[in-house]
């Protein structure tokens, strides 16, 4: 392996624009329920009641 090479020059670089992990779940759960209401929603006006 390239044990000669420093260690920042081993890993990739990290893309400023891309949010972060913790950043990305909470979007994808508020995602989630946001879908689910808006869902429960169409569902609640075609069957109505």
């Amino acid at each position: 392996m390239n044990d000669y090479l420093p260690k920042g020059e081993l890993e990739p670089e990290k893309d400023p624009k891309r949010p972060s992990n913790a950043r990305l779940g909470i979007w994808i759960v508020v995602g989630a329920v946001g879908l689910y209401l808006v869902g429960s929603g169409v569902w609640g006006l075609v069957t109505a009641g």
